[in-house]
Parts: C-alpha cells; structure tokens; sequence
C-alpha cells in the first residue's frame, strides 16, 4: 500500500489541482472544462479565499485534495470552516486519502480557532457517507439545506 502523506498547498501545485478540481466537477456532471477549474484555483490561492489540502503518495504523485472556506457562526459566536470540495482521484481510492484529508482539514480548523467544520454531500455518496460518519461527522437530521441559483 502506498503511504498518503498531507500537506497545504501552494501555487506550485495549481495545474494538478486544476485537473483533479475539473475532475470532481465531472463527478456532479458538470461538463469538462480544465481552464475554468485552472482559474477557479488560482483566484481562490491569489485571493487566500480558501484552504487547499493537498493528498501525495511517497512518490509525490497528488493523490486528493480538499478544499476549506472560512466563515463564521453566528449562533457559536466563533470561526468554523466549510469543507466544501473533497476529492480523491479513483486510483487512489482506499488507500486512505479521503481519509488523510479529512484528519488534516480538522487538524487546520484547529490549528486555526474553528469550532466546527461543516460539509454537504450528495445523497448518494454513499461511500463518503460512511467515511464522515467513522471519523465522527454527525450528520445533520434538523435542518433542511437550500440554495437559490442566482446567475447562470
């Protein structure tokens, strides 16, 4: 088994991001489209608007990544972080990335005075379902999610 190892991001690691963010985006049924996904990365690395965790191999190859917001909650009174893009490439599946990922996006929280991580996830993703539900996500039977599309 290959040993995943976790680490922050940097600029240098923006094309291979690109072509696993285009990727997870293929994953919703999005259409391709690597020169968006490219630009989506790099104005959230240039803008520091997001966290990226990045999952290697020992041999370096990008195995992951994970993607975390910074925000509040009102009610806590508190910094929480969502994590809102998670994805593994399907070479790397079950040898622990999702699993790497998820440890060091808590361990970032942390590190950084967060309360809470938050996260959605399809109904029928299944298998990351069962991953949150091991590492001690709780998932959320209260509220209702919604969303409103406001430009297309």
């Amino acid at each position: 088994m290959k040993k995943i190892t976790t680490r922050l991001a940097t600029m240098d690691d923006i094309d291979q991001l690109a072509v696993m963010f285009d990727a997870y985006r293929e994953f919703y049924e999005l259409a391709p489209d690597l020169a968006l996904s490219r630009q989506f990365i790099l104005d959230r690395m240039l803008g520091c608007e997001s966290v990226l965790i990045l999952a290697v191999d020992e041999e370096g190859v990008a195995a992951g990544f994970c993607q975390l917001y910074p925000t509040f909650c009102s009610l806590a009174a508190a910094p929480i972080y969502a994590l809102y893009d998670l994805y593994v490439r399907p070479e790397a599946r079950k040898l622990g990335a999702g699993r790497a990922l998820l440890l060091a996006a808590e361990a970032h929280a942390m590190r950084n005075g967060a309360v809470r991580l938050d996260l959605t996830t399809a109904k029928t993703n299944l298998a990351a379902q069962s991953l949150y539900q091991a590492l001690g996500w709780q998932r959320d039977d209260i509220f209702f999610a919604y969303s409103k599309t406001l430009a297309a």
